[in-house]
This record gives structure tokens, C-alpha cells and sequence, in this order.
């Protein structure tokens, strides 16, 4: 009778599939931009450059206005996470703290537009953009971004919200505090990993999404960083090394902050998963 692998096994097993899956790729991005063209095409296949050359980055910043993405990158992405955080926190709260009429009907509908794929709401989504005359702009993608983002956002603060012991706000309260001021003052610093957690999330969501940045922004100068990288192709060429050299630079900001806020977000996933 065959065994069945042990626990730990399996675990280091899944480990290792999940650390194959996202380094491999990432490691052969940033050795294919340190070789030449003619190198990448060249048989047999080499996996490590003859000779080191950083040309490629130097022409991901004069061929195309690359900073210009990584500004609206930025902006676009930090916008709509303020914006998507605020909202979240105080739908979460309401959901957890005030006598809503079904508030279980109220997580199933925004679990639902969670699940709603993007490609459905193009049109209407451009057309509305279109007539309020916010087409090529921040706010054309920072609303949007936002939206999709709130429902994952409010699930992560109620599981948090819900730990909060009401007397602790009535305490505030009956020391002057507003309903919101409880909000701000108790609440928020009491569960800043899961405020950390959802604003990562959301921030992570809006710099890496590409659909929405090419179909809402047609203006080179308003073009965030994963649509701005297609222009490097051109009509009959496809530069894999400058392409790759492009990722490099997208990747490592959103690599930082991760790196940076990493505890926050393990511990605040972790505990959100406990709590809920």
C-alpha cells in the first residue's frame, strides 16, 4: 500500500512550487534585460548574459517618457487607495456598528460586484467617463479603481471592526467624540494591520491593472506605467530586452513597498483570517 506524503512534505512541496512560479520568471526578466537583442535571439538558448550591458535601461528612460508613467502610476494609485480605504472603513463600520436593514444582503451584493469580471463593465464604464468628460485624466481610472477595490477592502476591516469592544467607543463618545470621531481616534489606530492590509491591497490592485488604463487613457501623457510599457513595441519589432528592462522598473517600487510593509500585511491577512 502506498504512502501518503506527510503533512510537512506536502507543505515544503507547495512551498517550493509557489516560489518556482513567482522567482523563476522575475530572475529570467532581469537577465533577459541585461543581454542584447542579438544575444536573446542567438541558438542555443543562454541563460546567463556573455556580457553584462545596461544599455536597455538607458533607453526605458529616452525612448519613451517613462517617468511620466510612473508619476500617474503613483498618483493614480495612491489617490484611489485614500479614496477606497476612507470608503471601506466607514461601510465597514456601518455594516459592524449601526442597525442596517440586512446587512447580510448587503456583504452578498458586494461579494457579487467582487466577482463581476471587468471586461462587462468596459463600455458603460467608458461611456460614462466620456460624458462627464473625465476621459484621459487621474479620476477616469483613480473612481473606478477604487469601486473594484472596496468590497475585498470592507470584508478585510469588518473582520477587524468586529474585534473593536463597543465600550471603548462609548467611552470616546462620552468624552466629547462624535460617531466618526470614535471612528478615527479608536477604532482606525486599533486595527491599523487590517487598515494597512486593505490599503495594500488596493494599492497593489491599481498599480499593476491594465485593461482599464488602456481603454480610459489614449493620451501618452496620461498613461500609467503598464500600458505606457506596451509602447516600447513597435509595428514590427518586439524589443524583449528594453521590454524587460521596462518590468524591472515597474517591478521594483511595488517590490519596496511590499518589502517595506510586509509584517503588516502577513500579520494583518493572518489575523483577519482568524477573526472571521
Amino acid at each position: 500500500m502506498m504512502r501518503l506524503p506527510r503533512p510537512r512534505v506536502m507543505v515544503l512541496i507547495a512551498g517550493l512550487i509557489v516560489v518556482v512560479n513567482g522567482f523563476v520568471p522575475a530572475i529570467w526578466i532581469v537577465l533577459t534585460s541585461l543581454k542584447t537583442e542579438a544575444e536573446l535571439l542567438r541558438l542555443p538558448i543562454t541563460i546567463l548574459p556573455d556580457k553584462l550591458t545596461f544599455q536597455n535601461y538607458t533607453r526605458v528612460f529616452t525612448d519613451q517618457p517613462i517617468l511620466t508613467f510612473m508619476w500617474n502610476s503613483v498618483a493614480v494609485a495612491t489617490l484611489s487607495t485614500l479614496l477606497c480605504v476612507t470608503v471601506s472603513a466607514l461601510a465597514a463600520y456601518a455594516l459592524v456598528r449601526l442597525r442596517l436593514p440586512a446587512p447580510g444582503l448587503i456583504l452578498s451584493v458586494l461579494m457579487a460586484i467582487a466577482m463581476f469580471p471587468l471586461i462587462s463593465l468596459m463600455v458603460p464604464l467608458f461611456q460614462v467617463m466620456r460624458t462627464v468628460g473625465l476621459l484621459n485624466t487621474w479620476w477616469a481610472l483613480v473612481l473606478p479603481y477604487a469601486v473594484l477595490s472596496m468590497p475585498v477592502c470592507t470584508m478585510v476591516l469588518i473582520s477587524f471592526f468586529q474585534d473593536i469592544p463597543k465600550d471603548l467607543e462609548s467611552a470616546a463618545m462620552i468624552d466629547g467624540c462624535s460617531r466618526l470621531g470614535a471612528l478615527w481616534h479608536v477604532v482606525i489606530p486599533l486595527t491599523a494591520p487590517g487598515v494597512f492590509t486593505a490599503g495594500i491591497l488596493a494599492f497593489v490592485n491599481a498599480w499593476d491593472e491594465f485593461l482599464l488604463a488602456l481603454t480610459l487613457s489614449s493620451r501618452v501623457s496620461s498613461r500609467t506605467l503598464p500600458v505606457g510599457i506596451t509602447l516600447y513595441q513597435g509595428e514590427f519589432s518586439f524589443p524583449w530586452p528594453i521590454i524587460s528592462a521596462a518590468l524591472v522598473v515597474a517591478i521594483v517600487p511595488i517590490s519596496i513597498i511590499i518589502a517595506l510593509f510586509q509584517e503588516r500585511v502577513v500579520g494583518g491577512l493572518t489575523q483577519g483570517g482568524m477573526k472571521g
